[in-house]
């Protein structure tokens, strides 16, 4: 059985035709000849959804242009202030770093209008795990002029003594180190007693204080200093103010709590008093 041959026509001729009754619609189109009125319907029908479809997909191919070049507009806009963002969060960052370094320096003048001794004003440069500065690190040593068991000032009032020193550091242990005993005094009384470091109280923002004579009449309030009776501690240097005193279990002593008046979480500056206990 044969098979039938398939008609075809080349991709040319098919494009003259085309051309052809292009050419032809054209020129019945601005004729008055009866046929051309049947053409320009069969035209109109085929070539007008064809032109609305063009023209509908030409629309939306110009807003999604118009969305794009409004994406990359915000986009870049959203990149501009995220910069500006992040400069305005440093800046505030660095402000507010400076305005804690200027508070700590005034206080740090403040107390050297206090006390009347040599001092050298000396950066922490480092300190012991945890929240506290307990046992930390200055930027000045021996070449400086520093010495073991020199008293250490920061905030209001007394921050700890030097315990060991280098060419150019050295280390302080802070009042409320578990290890530190400070002989102190009621400014009010001159009643003796001991201040006693103890981290466990710290997380309360106090110490203890002990070692109160029974017949001491103190009161909740009542200052603290150093004491005259100190082997290490210059006289007269506040620590703080007392809290809950109450009598001893053998009844022969009081005893209760100190809030210090240094911030011993936020310690940047001190000052080193040069002047030591034995030289009086």
């Amino acid at each position: 059985m044969k098979k039938k041959k398939r008609f075809s026509l080349a991709p040319k001729y098919l494009l003259l035709i085309l051309s052809v009754l292009c050419i032809a619609s054209c020129i019945l189109s601005i004729t008055n000849v009866p046929i051309a009125k049947p053409l320009q319907d069969i035209t109109g029908y085929i070539l007008v959804p064809a032109q609305r479809g063009l023209n509908q997909a030409g629309q939306w191919l110009v807003e999604q242009s118009d969305n794009l070049v409004t994406l990359q507009s915000v986009m870049a806009e959203n990149e501009q202030l995220k910069e500006q963002l992040n400069t305005a969060l440093q800046q505030s960052s660095n402000l507010a770093q400076e305005h804690q370094e200027l508070v700590q320096l005034r206080q740090l003048y403040n107390l050297d209008e206090t006390y009347q001794y040599e001092k050298i004003a000396a950066k922490v440069i480092g300190k012991d795990p945890g929240n506290w500065f307990t046992i930390f690190q200055i930027d000045k040593g021996s070449l400086d002029g520093i010495e073991v068991n020199m008293n250490v000032l920061a905030g209001n009032g007394l921050a700890g003594i030097v315990i060991s020193v280098s060419e150019h550091s050295s280390t302080v242990r802070a009042i409320i180190d578990d290890a530190s005993n400070v002989s102190a005094k009621f400014a009010v009384t001159s009643d003796i007693c001991n201040v006693a470091g103890d981290l466990t109280l710290m997380n309360d923002g106090r110490i203890r204080v002990e070692d109160i004579s029974k017949t001491a009449e103190v009161f909740d309030g009542y200052t603290l200093v150093t004491s005259h009776t100190s082997s290490k501690f210059l006289p007269g240097i506040l620590i703080g103010y007392v809290s809950e005193i109450t009598i001893d279990a053998n009844n022969l002593t009081k005893s209760g709590y100190v809030t210090p008046v240094v911030d011993f979480e936020h310690l940047e500056y001190v000052l080193v008093i040069t002047e030591q206990k034995q030289e009086e």
